[in-house]
């Protein structure tokens, strides 16, 4: 296979060599989503079991300096900025669904953030097989020139192209197959994510009805 490659047409190993850049990009990004949603669920984890043993924002508020790389500090410090923004200027929450609109904001905040780069996923997934059967039908045309040229109508003449050109068909599968699995992956995640995130919105405003009242 590689002596197929390396013999190839230079039109087909530019192909190879977009197809072999989509996959190492899509893995790259399949790494370093899986550290990342990983880091994020254990750092929610410890920041939720924080939050529900404090008894008012201000505690919680220093304890989450600690939990900085857990995206729902960062819901939370946007709600304790709109709390305490209310609380400067009413002297108490006024304003319920300005703070919830706050929360969710944030929610959206972090949920972009940590789908960055994951449409990628999707575009190698969706691309790959047709740039690898691009790759393949030059191969093949290659393949018939040269039967053409060489006069013989043996699979021994025309063999090695018609292989040279599947190459690329079975590269563009490798690239898209894993992409298309992960990008799956990914989405449950970030569904999961999001959830979690609206469930700690109710837990806070929860917070806020008990420790200030109307």
């Amino acid at each position: 296979m590689l002596d197929l490659i390396i013999h190839g047409s230079t039109l087909q190993q530019v192909v190879l060599g977009i197809l072999v850049l989509f996959s190492l990009f899509s893995w790259t990004i399949v790494f370093s989503k899986w550290s990342a949603f990983r880091g994020a669920k254990e750092a929610n984890a410890r920041f939720v079991r924080a939050f529900r043993k404090s008894a008012t924002l201000d505690a919680i508020a220093v304890a989450a300096e600690q939990f900085r790389p857990a995206p729902l500090v960062n819901v939370f410090a946007l709600g304790y900025e709109e709390a305490n923004r209310q609380l400067r200027t009413r002297g108490k929450i006024v304003n319920r669904e300005s703070l919830n609109r706050t929360l969710q904001l944030g929610t959206n905040e972090e949920l972009a953030r940590m789908e960055q780069n994951v449409n990628w996923l999707a575009t190698t997934a969706s691309v790959s097989p047709f740039i690898g059967l691009f790759g393949t039908v030059l191969g093949i045309i290659r393949a018939f020139q040269n039967l053409g040229s060489a006069g013989s109508t043996s699979l021994k003449a025309v063999g090695p192209g018609i292989a040279e050109a599947l190459i690329a068909t079975a590269v563009g599968l490798a690239a898209a197959i894993p992409a298309a699995i992960f990008y799956n992956h990914f989405g449950n995640q970030l569904k999961q994510m999001g959830e979690r995130m609206d469930d700690f919105a109710l837990e806070f405003l929860n917070l806020i009805d008990r420790s200030l009242g109307d």
